[in-house]
């Protein structure tokens, strides 16, 4: 269960400083967090959210966490950057969650680190997360 709050490190931005996010609204699988002090004509948000479809051993769940920023484009528009990771687990025929573990941690370390680094890089300059930021392969 997530808290109503994420004010203790859950959330940073390039600069490895904390943001802090509130609980906007929740329902049976969705749950939403605006950004603290946001400006209102730019919101913040980071969502999760879950989908199970299938059944029996065919049953798959897709988890996503997004979080979404609007910013004024160059037009002067509102335009909106979006950024998720979406997790899809055939639930209905796996006896543990251990691969599907091995599968986001090895995500989340080629976005995060260089190497043989064991530094998260939260300004983006991990391999994985360079790659998606400049368009890169």
């Amino acid at each position: 269960m997530l808290p109503t709050t994420l004010n203790t490190n859950e959330v940073k931005d390039a600069a490895g400083t904390e943001l802090e996010f509130q609980r906007l609204n929740t329902d049976m699988r969705q749950l939403e967090f605006g950004l603290i002090g946001e400006v209102p004509s730019n919101p913040h948000r980071l969502k999760v959210s879950h989908q199970e479809i299938g059944s029996g051993a065919t049953k798959r769940r897709r988890s996503a966490v997004r979080v979404d920023l609007t910013v004024t484009g160059t037009s002067t528009l509102p335009r909106v950057i979006s950024a998720y990771v979406v997790v899809d687990i055939p639930v209905g025929d796996i006896a543990n969650y251990d691969n599907a573990k091995k599968v986001l941690a090895n995500l989340m370390s080629f976005c995060a680190s260089l190497g043989a680094s064991t530094t998260i890089l939260y300004d983006c300059t991990g391999n994985g997360a360079s790659a998606l930021i400049n368009g890169s392969l």
